[in-house]
């Protein structure tokens, strides 16, 4: 017995079927707006604002202010992503329940720009993981110690010590069903998705601990920064993860036009839609219940035109950040602040991956850089399938 599979069913007490193994994740697939399903669980602040400019209700061009940046030191210094390939690898019969075992590998990575000439890689995590029930443990105590058991025995088989791979953990996803729940398999999926949130959040913290990220050194996170701390009701805990986020800023390349909702409540999608090239819209007080207490300015900056696009929001990107101190909550983020930031979003813009991306009107090429060296480290379909 030196397969992947059978060890998990034997140490399981399960059976395996042999189901066809498969990837999980659609990559090719006709344009369309993909949204960040994150972004349901946040909601406008009613009658407050983002910014300390109170007075400002319609958009503003950034473009003067970023042409006078143009030759001076940019403004964001590192770029992080997170990426993750999952893989139905078989379904596993468990006290007559049947469940899919997922598989997946997780990249995050940090790149760096120094000047710009150089740019490398600060940090880098490439793990692959597997997805079981929780009802996979026969023991009924403590899982995690039951799962890493188990890790230890898939990371002695032959074919992984010959081929110098190894998975990192064993994660489990809720085995209960009840009416309205997930699909196991999203569960399972989920489960990884988790993983590597909490990856991109263990980089961040690092970087900001050896104070590599700061006022004149920021980080722009590919996606939302709407997820929860670890101890999200634990006020020391919350004070940590705010302060690691300080010199952060979320950048989402596609958001749901229906949530655009101005400090009245009120749907500003066509306003969003219509934005002239290199202006911002009102930055907008949200609060997040996925996060807790905690609060956001949001905007948003049309940084290509929409000709040659397949959507009125193409050239658009969603801006994040994280309302910090007790001055930000209650008047919002210095509007000083947000067009220095927003003017050098602009000027991030240019070289685009033309021809490579078809999101690539709404792609800073930094960013697009380090998601194409993350998935540049992936082991190929076939040959993580066939670790099985």
């Amino acid at each position: 017995m030196d397969k992947v599979l059978d060890i998990v069913a034997d140490a399981t007490n399960g059976k395996c079927y042999t189901s066809f193994r498969y990837c999980a994740d659609d990559e090719i697939r006709v344009p369309t707006l993909d949204f960040d399903s994150k972004e349901k669980e946040i909601s406008v602040v009613v009658k407050e604002y983002g910014e300390t400019d109170t007075n400002l209700t319609k958009s503003k061009s950034l473009k003067p202010l970023a042409d006078r940046l143009i030759n001076n030191e940019p403004l964001f210094h590192f770029f992080l992503d997170g990426s993750r390939r999952t893989y139905k690898v078989d379904d596993i019969e468990i006290n007559r329940n049947v469940y899919p075992i997922i598989a997946g590998q997780i990249g995050v990575a940090c790149c760096q720009r120094n000047n710009p000439s150089q740019f490398k890689c600060a940090e880098f995590e490439h793990s692959l993981v597997l997805s079981l029930p929780k009802a996979a443990n026969p023991n009924g105590g403590d899982a995690s110690l039951f799962f890493n058991s188990l890790t230890g025995k898939i990371n002695k088989t032959r074919r992984l010590e010959k081929s110098q791979i190894e998975f990192s953990k064993i994660l489990s996803y809720e085995s209960s069903k009840r009416d309205g729940d997930l699909k196991y398999e999203h569960k399972g999926i989920a489960s990884i998705q988790d993983e590597m949130i909490d990856t991109e959040k263990r980089i961040v913290a690092h970087l900001s601990t050896k104070n590599l990220i700061n006022p004149d050194r920021y980080l722009i996170k590919d996606g939302s920064l709407q997820y929860a701390p670890s101890r999200s009701s634990n006020f020391k805990e919350l004070s940590k993860f705010k302060s690691h986020y300080k010199c952060v800023i979320g950048i989402s390349k596609m958001f749901d036009p229906e949530l655009c909702r101005d400090n009245n409540n009120r749907s500003n999608a066509d306003k969003i839609a219509m934005l002239p090239n290199y202006h911002r819209t009102p930055a907008y007080k949200y609060k997040s219940e996925r996060v807790g207490n905690v609060y956001f300015a949001v905007w948003y900056v049309r940084i290509r035109e929409s000709q040659h696009t397949f959507s009125p929001f193409s050239g658009i990107v969603k801006v994040e950040k994280i309302l910090i101190t007790d001055e930000e909550i209650e008047n919002g983020l210095d509007s000083a602040e947000i067009d220095t930031i927003t003017a050098n979003i602009i000027n991030e813009r240019n070289p685009v991956c033309y021809g490579k991306d078809a999101r690539w009107a709404n792609h800073l090429y930094p960013v697009y850089l380090t998601e194409s060296f993350i998935k540049s480290k992936y082991l190929s379909d076939i040959n993580f399938l066939n670790l099985f």
